[in-house]
């Protein structure tokens, strides 16, 4: 019997009075019950939209269909032909945007919750199968992949069921990319990611850390003396960007990769960490997409109260609606329609405040968002001990300017067909972040996958 409910199953959640101090994970997952109840709501319509919304084209209705009807392993089995990362998916993805964007069932009411569903199906396998996947024939050919962020691991993923012999190439000393340094512990859990890592591994993907390629080992080695037929440029965007306003040099400013990288990877809001962190009283952020809501909420669970500037409204928040619903619950402060000016110093060269301006706004600019101006006579200050700018990344220019002949844009991404990966080098491919700048980790697992395909191609056809 079909469920006609306009409302998705409501998902279980931490207390946000308990969950803003500790780092554990803030959603708790559907039960069975739940799983199968928000699966009937789907109603396998003819054209299948959601589809057509998924970067990685997982055939959403049959994956639920096996959901309501308490088939957990074979959903996982359809969702896992597609996407190698299920269990990272389903917390990350902006489904909103994609997949449930499209679902017919929004129209009325709320979409089916395909991203709860896609979790509870990747949680329940991880739980109940210990059955490691089988490495498949060696084809003969081997191939490099730059990075293990979600493009290359699902690169790697791709090739190394196909019998490629893939090793991956992480500057890191823990593979995982933004899924591991970007994304806190509170909304992806490592045990998780590095149980999908290891998934890969089983199929035969060698991931080697602490290689940084430009430095460790640059592209052109990779294919004239380690003989690799093909390489797969996964690097990201690890940049950060900043305002170049007065005051950006003083101790207590951060970028928000920085302070994501020292609280997820290196754990430095533990007592006794060989990083620590800073615990400020008031801290500043400043963005408003994903990152600068990890960072907030991160800020939080370190004892400090948080603004968030942000120089456009709470309706043009780039950031998933889920998480902004998440940042407000926990207590964070939206200071929307405010930019910041100059931060303030101490006489020993600390932060104690940051001057912002109140914005209006005005007409459309190229991105056709209202393009945001200054009010005048608006100044006013926010006392602050620590601020983070949070305003976006780019690729890392290193492997640009050691790699031959491969053609960048002027803001340092890699230039490659956006169906292929293809660059301006024969068997040189690329995607994710290090292609269009930062964006969603869905994104860059399809630029993955297009690319896996591609290059099979190439080493079929060579």
């Amino acid at each position: 019997m079909p469920n006609m409910s306009l409302k998705k199953n409501i998902m279980p959640t931490q207390a946000p009075e308990i969950r803003n101090s500790n780092f554990n994970e803030v959603a708790l997952g559907y039960t069975k019950e739940q799983a199968i109840d928000e699966a009937k709501r789907c109603l396998n319509c003819k054209n299948h939209p959601c589809v057509g919304g998924c970067p990685v084209k997982i055939r959403i209705p049959d994956f639920i269909q096996k959901v309501a009807c308490g088939e957990f392993d074979e959903a996982y089995k359809i969702i896992s032909e597609s996407s190698s990362l299920p269990a990272v998916c389903g917390r990350v993805c902006p489904q909103e945007n994609q997949c449930e964007g499209k679902c017919v069932r929004g129209i009325k009411g709320e979409p089916v919750a395909i991203g709860r569903l896609e979790r509870f199906v990747a949680d329940y396998h991880n739980e109940n199968c210990d059955k490691k996947a089988q490495k498949p024939v060696f084809n003969g050919h081997k191939v490099a992949v730059v990075g293990s962020g979600p493009s290359g691991l699902t690169c790697a993923g791709d090739l190394a069921k196909k019998g490629y012999e893939v090793t991956v190439f992480e500057a890191l000393h823990t593979a995982g990319g933004v899924l591991v340094y970007g994304i806190p512990e509170f909304r992806l859990p490592k045990a998780i990611v590095k149980k999908e890592i290891d998934g890969l591994c089983d199929l035969g993907v060698d991931i080697k850390t602490n290689m940084i390629v430009g430095k460790t080992v640059s592209v052109d080695e990779l294919i004239d003396e380690y003989k690799f037929e093909a390489v797969f440029i996964g690097s990201g965007a690890g940049l950060p960007k900043f305002m170049n306003i007065p005051g950006e040099n003083l101790k207590g400013v951060l970028s928000a990769n920085e302070f994501l990288t020292r609280i997820n990877l290196m754990k430095a809001y533990k007592d006794g960490s060989d990083t620590p962190v800073m615990h400020a009283k008031k801290t500043v952020v400043v963005g408003g997409g994903n990152v600068a809501m990890d960072a907030a909420r991160c800020a939080k669970r370190l004892g400090s109260e948080v603004y968030i500037v942000y120089r456009r409204s709470m309706e043009e928040l780039p950031a998933r609606k889920e998480e902004v619903e998440h940042a407000v619950e926990e207590g964070i402060i939206f200071k929307t329609l405010n930019n910041p000016v100059e931060i303030y110093g101490d006489e020993n060269g600390f932060v104690k405040s940051i001057k912002c301006v109140e914005m209006t706004l005005g007409e459309p600019d190229e991105s056709g968002r209202r393009r945001p101006v200054v009010k005048e006579e608006s100044e006013f200050v926010i006392d602050a001990d620590c601020v983070i700018m949070a305003l976006g990344t780019s690729p890392n220019p290193l492997i640009k300017s050691t790699t031959s002949g491969l053609e960048t844009q002027k803001w340092g991404g890699i230039i490659a067909d956006e169906n292929t990966g293809l660059t301006s080098r024969e068997g040189i491919y690329a995607g994710g972040d290090a292609v269009t700048g930062a964006a969603t980790v869905i994104l860059a697992m399809g630029a993955g996958k297009n690319a896996a395909e591609a290059i099979d191609e190439y080493i079929k056809n060579k």
